[in-house]
């Protein structure tokens, strides 16, 4: 009630609530223990989503479409876009003052940010799927966020961890709207660019993958490779009992294809094979940050045989073989594993 002389102000909204918002809120509920560091490192993250997503929305525009003439660590060619979204995601993260240490799939090498005192190492892909990109199929960044040993000299050491030493992992994806998901080891929340605030809105709070889904994401194409364990399940959900088969939904980006996982459920796989003796998906910026991101909305990731999130890398750009996604559906994959007599390398 407003009183002679005195103007009483609306309070503001409270269904707004934004990234920045949201990641300072996670910070106070810490209390003193929180420096504002990974805060810090998180907007520069943002801040980089926003920049990479106005470039993917023009490349063709200005010319940021086809081959740089080049090609990654990988031996895979590298898109112009790629070469660009690399060099935002590096000078971001060292102007943060935040980060010492990044690992980018476009580098050869560890990354060290000379004289940094930043308490935070940085993993990422800057543009997983752009070989899609020239066909305009969503692309994204996926990036992991793990601690740097205290009083110890920056490098390599600091990122060769398992994945369950992360401590923040999140993906942004580039498509009809620009969704970055994120967790801190809280649960997982999305948040949806609204490009008129210039500002990521909290969209999808706490996702929640469900039990177990209907639909299946694997690269049927590499059937020939696969090892009977995929074989046996891949039949298993094609010809069910019960008439009620899976659906197949694969696009060839992991960023849409785990985005699609997390919200509907179901399984995403990309195995190792009798081609990919390891798996194609790297272990550091792909795997770990996936499956992170995936166990904390309560889904499970997996090897086949191990953890994923328990597997040791031995080298940055190391791979692992992969399935995540529903809790009841990776099980089942799991038994499939469980139950093969011959050779199992995870």
């Amino acid at each position: 009630m407003a009183t002679a002389g005195v103007t009483e102000l609306e309070p503001p909204p409270t269904d707004l609530i934004t990234l920045t918002r949201h990641i300072l809120s996670q910070q106070y509920a810490l209390g003193e223990t929180a420096t504002g560091d990974l805060t810090m490192l998180l907007v520069a993250i943002q801040v980089t989503s926003k920049y990479i997503s106005s470039n993917v929305r023009k490349a063709r525009l200005i010319n940021l479409v086809g081959l740089a003439g080049a090609s990654n660590v990988q031996g895979e060619d590298q898109k112009k876009l790629d070469v660009l979204s690399n060099d935002i995601m590096v000078n971001a993260l060292r102007a943060s003052g935040k980060c010492s240490v990044m690992v980018s799939e476009e580098v050869d090498d560890t990354i060290v940010v000379k004289g940094s005192k930043g308490t935070y190492a940085c993993v990422f892909d800057p543009l997983d799927g752009s070989s899609n990109i020239d066909a305009g199929v969503n692309v994204g960044t996926i990036f992991g966020i793990y601690k740097v040993s205290e009083g110890s000299e920056r490098g390599m050491k600091d990122v060769l961890k398992p994945g369950k030493e992360m401590v923040a992992a999140g993906y942004t994806m580039y498509g009809s709207s620009c969704n970055l998901v994120l967790s801190t080891g809280q649960g997982v929340d999305g948040f949806t660019l609204d490009e008129s605030l210039g500002e990521f809105i909290l969209t999808h709070p706490e996702i929640k993958i469900p039990s177990r889904g209907k639909i299946y994401s694997f690269n049927e194409g590499n059937s020939m490779h696969f090892y009977p364990p995929v074989i046996s399940y891949l039949e298993s959900i094609k010809y069910p009992a019960n008439g009620k088969p899976y659906s197949a939904r694969y696009i060839g980006s992991m960023v849409a294809d785990v985005h699609r996982t997390l919200l509907y459920g179901g399984i995403f796989g990309y195995p190792d094979d009798k081609k990919s003796k390891d798996g194609k998906l790297r272990m550091l910026y792909e795997a770990f940050p996936m499956s992170f991101l995936i166990e904390q909305a309560g889904g499970v990731a997996t090897t086949g045989t191990q953890r994923i999130l328990d597997v040791i890398p031995k080298n940055i750009h190391g791979r692992c073989p992969v399935f995540m996604g529903s809790s009841e559906d990776v099980e089942d994959l799991k038994k499939h594993y469980a139950a093969y007599d011959g050779e199992k390398r995870w």
